[in-house]
This record gives C-alpha cells, sequence and structure tokens, in this order.
C-alpha cells in the first residue's frame, strides 16, 4: 500500500475539508434522550375488556351466591356451583387487569401499562 503525501487518501478523498471535533473527556457515548422513558400508551381495549369481565364475573358471584344460599328458588341444585365457578374464573382476569391499570394510572412504582396485554399489537 502506497500513502500519497498530497493530503489525498483511499478513494482520492481529500482529507483536507474534514472537520473534526474533540469529544469530551466525561462522555461515554451515551445522551440523555437515550434514557428518556416515553409516555405510556394506554390500552383502552384491553381495560375495557378487563372491566367488562370485572362486572360480568361480580354479577354472577352475587347470583351464584344469591342462588347456593336459597335466596332465589331454583328448582336444579346442581346448577348453581357451576354459576359460581364461572363467575369466580371470569372476575379474577378483570380485577387482576383493573388493578394494574388504577395503580399505573396513580404512577404507583412497579406498576406499568405495560403490564397488561394489549389487542393492538
Amino acid at each position: 500500500i502506497m500513502s500519497t503525501r498530497s493530503g489525498m487518501s483511499n478513494g482520492g478523498i481529500s482529507n483536507n475539508k474534514v472537520k473534526y471535533s474533540r469529544v469530551a473527556d466525561s462522555d461515554e457515548g451515551y445522551i440523555d434522550l437515550q434514557f428518556k422513558r416515553s409516555p405510556p400508551k394506554v390500552p383502552y381495549k384491553a381495560i375495557a375488556l378487563a372491566t367488562f369481565l370485572f362486572l360480568v364475573g361480580s354479577l354472577l358471584i352475587i347470583i351464584g351466591s344469591l342462588l347456593l344460599a336459597g335466596s332465589i328458588e331454583v328448582t336444579h341444585r346442581d346448577r348453581t356451583i357451576p354459576v359460581l365457578i364461572i363467575g369466580i374464573l371470569i372476575f379474577l382476569p378483570g380485577f387482576y387487569h383493573l388493578r394494574i391499570a388504577y395503580y399505573a394510572s396513580k404512577g404507583y412504582r412497579g406498576y406499568s401499562y405495560d403490564d397488561i396485554p394489549d389487542f393492538d399489537d
């Protein structure tokens, strides 16, 4: 490889037109913008679904409890327990996601809207 003394380097680009600036000694290669969090994206559809599950589950738990206690007359007693079980199974995910959404909206540490599955993906 031969070097040229006329200020020309690889490919014939002149070095004397390039301007360089020194990097500060304290610079570690990071900029503050890298670590700035973007505002959280609120998953409205998922929160609406969680609210629906919470309300339907609560209603089924109340109806199942009234059926089991005998406050509502029923001809087939074997159908009261499944209403209660389905109500609990529907209530739990709705309550869980609504709790996360509430704490995330209040800004509690450890809670984020990212913990709620979003349907827009």
